[in-house]
């Protein structure tokens, strides 16, 4: 009888610690990885957590989750820049399959530091494999992850999304007309309310208000995927209110530094595409030649 209370205790026990970790959503073990997750997510002690995190590294305990979730607590305590040099100091310890989620932590810390040009060197170079066949490890769609949801991005989603984020770095640049042409290649492969908004915004910075008025009340007639949306909506009507402040259109013109080549590519890109041509695209021998040409 005392050994049925012994094991029931065990087994009750078993089930208490397997709820800790699922409500924590922290991992089961004792290596210097779990008790960084631990400090971090228990603990809410980000510091300690920064500490577990690089003797995870230093001991080779899952590096890939280590580095990454490092990097993350980093930016939260305005480190971004230690961050930064972190990924690139370690990533070369990590699989090649965590690479592009390094990358994406990665434009986030640029984005913090306000590292425009550093941004746009590494979304050409995310563009570059894509062109190349070598993003999501050769497969057309991969499972992404947001705010706890799992989701399906396609290879043509991926690339409009990089595109648009792009278009808004150039934007920052104020470099408008090679924002413009990144942001309609953008709406070529897959069109959606916020990179139409963004046009907009880009024309009507070169003061060409006929042309963002047209782009922005596709918008609102609900014309364009995700005009639903109330923020994209609500922010077509601000833009659309600044926009009928404005003088009539004046057409600015000059050298501005649009990148021919990249231009081209993107077009032979979207070419091959409405083709429905299989496998690896002619485009992505063609690009892989550009090199360095290819930035944006």
């Amino acid at each position: 009888m005392e050994g049925v209370i012994s094991v029931c205790k065990k087994g009750s026990k078993g089930k208490k610690d397997d709820l800790y970790h699922v409500i924590h959503k922290v991992p089961f073990g004792d290596t210097p990885y779990v008790k960084a997750k631990h400090a971090q997510l228990v603990d809410k002690d980000p510091e300690a957590a920064i500490v577990w995190f690089w003797k995870a590294i230093n001991v080779g305990d899952k590096v890939d989750s280590a580095l990454k979730d490092m990097a993350v607590v980093m930016k939260q305590l305005d480190r971004s820049e230690e961050a930064i040099e972190a990924i690139k100091s370690f990533r070369g310890l990590c699989s090649k399959h965590s690479q592009e989620s390094l990358d994406n932590v990665l434009l986030d810390l640029y984005k913090k530091c306000g590292k425009i040009e550093e941004q746009i060197e590494l979304l050409k170079r995310k563009l570059r494999l894509i062109y190349q066949g070598e993003a999501f490890n050769g497969r057309t769609i991969r499972t992404a992850r947001s705010h706890g949801k799992k989701f399906q991005v396609s290879i043509k989603q991926e690339t409009a999304r990089l595109l648009g984020n792009l278009g808004w770095a150039y934007m920052q640049k104020e470099n408008y007309m090679m924002a413009e042409v990144v942001f309609k290649k953008a709406q070529m492969v897959d069109a959606d309310a916020n990179k139409a908004c963004n046009l907009g915004l880009c024309l009507m910075r070169q003061s060409r208000y006929s042309e963002a008025y047209s782009i922005l009340e596709e918008v609102l007639e609900g014309k364009v995927s995700g005009c639903d949306e109330i923020k994209s909506r609500k922010r077509a009507e601000e833009l659309l209110e600044e926009l009928n402040g404005n003088l009539p259109e004046v057409e600015i013109l000059g050298s501005l530094g649009l990148d021919d080549e990249f231009v081209k590519g993107i077009d032979e890109m979207l070419n091959a595409w409405n083709t429905n041509r299989p496998r690896r695209l002619p485009i992505f021998e063609e690009i892989s030649s550009f090199r360095d040409q290819l930035a944006c």
